[in-house]
C-alpha cells in the first residue's frame, strides 16, 4: 500500500488523476478510445481491471502500469478523512479530449471485489485509515472480525468448568471437542485482545500439584471476556470452554479480532471485575 505525504487538496486529486489517464495512455497502442480502470484495495490487498477500448471500438483487457496502480494509492491515501476513512474501491474512465470521469465508491459501501480479502486485508485498512467506531458499518466490521458488544451492551463471561464435587475437584460435563476444532478454539481464544494482563499465575484446579501455572490474564472479542484460564484447561487437560462461547466462537467463523473498541474493552473490564 502506498501512503501519500499526506491530504490532496481537489486540484491535487486532479492532478492524480491526470497522471494517471497520461500513464495508462503512454503504455497503449495510439489510436485508443476509451481507457476505464477499476480499483479495489483493503489493506495491501489491491485488485486492478483495466479496460482498452481501441480503434475498433471493442474493449479489451489490458495490465495497468505499476505506476498507475502506485498513483491510485496515493490517491486512496490522500483523500482519506480522519475518523471516517477512505474510499476502497473507484472507477476511472478516460477518453481522448474529454476530462477524466473518477467515481470513487462511497467510503461505507463494499466494492465488488474480483476475490474476497482476507480478515487481514480489512483489519490494515482500519489500522492505515483509522475510523471512528460509529464511522465502520457493518459488514466493515464483520469482514474485520471486530464483534460488536452483546445485545444489551453486555458483555459475558463464560463458566471455566461445572461446579465442583464433594472433594473439592472441579467436574466437566460438556461435550469434548474434536482435536481439530478444539486447535481452532484456541487460536480464537488466544489471538483476541488483551484487556487485562498479569504476570503471575495461579494454581491448577485440576492439577493442584502446578501451583502457579494458570495464566491471570483476561481477552475479549467484544462480546465475551474470558481468563487465561480457558484457553489453559482446554490445551493441557482437554476441558472445552463454555458451550455458549464455543457456539459464538463457532459463529464467528473461528476469527477472533486484532482490535477492539476503547468503549467495549471498558465493558468488558466491568464485566470480569464486577
Amino acid at each position: 500500500m502506498t501512503q501519500s505525504p499526506g491530504p490532496l487538496r481537489p486540484d491535487q486529486q486532479q492532478e492524480v488523476v491526470h497522471r494517471i489517464g497520461a500513464v495508462l495512455a503512454a503504455q497503449v497502442p495510439p489510436g485508443w478510445r476509451q481507457l476505464r480502470l477499476e480499483y479495489r484495495a483493503a489493506g495491501r490487498h489491491v485488485e486492478t481491471d483495466l479496460l482498452v477500448t481501441g480503434p475498433d471500438g471493442v474493449p479489451r483487457p489490458g495490465q495497468p502500469h505499476p505506476e498507475a496502480v502506485r498513483l491510485l494509492g496515493v490517491l486512496r491515501s490522500g483523500m482519506y478523512q480522519p475518523g471516517a476513512g477512505t474510499w476502497l474501491g473507484a472507477i476511472l474512465v478516460f477518453e481522448p479530449g474529454l476530462p477524466p470521469d473518477a467515481d470513487f465508491v462511497r467510503p461505507d459501501l463494499e466494492p465488488p471485489f474480483r476475490q474476497q480479502p482476507p480478515p487481514i486485508g480489512f483489519q490494515d485498512e482500519l489500522r492505515f485509515f483509522p475510523r471512528a467506531d460509529e464511522r465502520i458499518p457493518a459488514w466493515l466490521r464483520e469482514r474485520a472480525g471486530l464483534t460488536p458488544p452483546a445485545a444489551g451492551g453486555e458483555v459475558r463471561t463464560p463458566r471455566i468448568y461445572d461446579g465442583v464435587d464433594a472433594a473439592g475437584k472441579p467436574l466437566v460435563r460438556r461435550a469434548p471437542l474434536l482435536p481439530a476444532e478444539a486447535e481452532r478454539v484456541l487460536a480464537y481464544l488466544d489471538a483476541a485482545p488483551v484487556i487485562l494482563a498479569s504476570r503471575s499465575n495461579g494454581p491448577d484446579a485440576f492439577a493442584p500439584e502446578r501451583e502457579d501455572a494458570v495464566p491471570m490474564n483476561f481477552r475479549t472479542d467484544g462480546a465475551w471476556a474470558w481468563p487465561g484460564a480457558v484457553a489453559y484447561y482446554l490445551r493441557e487437560h482437554g476441558v472445552p470452554p463454555d458451550p455458549d462461547l464455543v457456539a459464538h466462537i463457532r459463529a464467528r467463523r473461528f476469527t477472533a479480532p486484532s482490535e477492539v473498541p476503547e468503549p467495549v474493552k471498558d465493558l468488558a473490564l466491568a464485566a470480569i471485575t464486577g
